[in-house]
């Protein structure tokens, strides 16, 4: 799921990948509309598998704050609505999932968009965040070559 899983600029929402083109990848909303559309190479596309936070000593990954988040809000939506939350409330609850996240460089967006994503998540029905990936339609895993042991 980590890696399949992704979120690209500019484009509200999370998306799946579904596919792969030659020159592009089919992604598929995670909203209700479930809209697939192309996304290409010049699309700043990111799994959430490689997201990070910021603490006061190691970046901590996307995945496990998520994991903290649904911990807390029992696997449902957040109790707090993002959109219409203080920046206080957002840090509060954000200090209560990850209490040494550094308040410098962690901004308010940055929480308000952690919190959207985990509800566009849970109600998509995507909440084991500690899934191992599996492989995707169009990986081509067949055609890997492991690499022969010299003899």
């Amino acid at each position: 799921m980590q890696q399949t899983i992704l979120a690209i600029a500019g484009k509200p929402g999370l998306y799946k990948l579904v596919s792969r083109g030659k020159n592009n990848l089919i992604v598929e909303a995670l909203d209700a509309t479930h809209k697939r559309m192309p996304a290409f190479g010049t699309d700043r596309i990111t799994s959430l598998a490689d997201i990070a936070m910021f603490t006061e000593a190691d970046d901590v990954p996307l995945m496990d704050i998520l994991e903290s988040l649904k911990n807390i809000e029992e696997g449902k939506r957040t109790t707090l609505d993002p959109k219409n939350a203080s920046g206080d409330e957002l840090r509060e609850l954000f200090a209560r999932v990850l209490p040494n996240y550094d308040r410098e460089r962690v901004h308010t967006s940055d929480i308000k968009k952690l919190l959207q994503w985990y509800n566009i998540l849970v109600d998509a029905g995507i909440t084991d965040f500690k899934e191992e990936m599996k492989p995707t339609e169009g990986d081509n895993i067949d055609d890997r070559q492991e690499p022969k042991a010299e003899e």
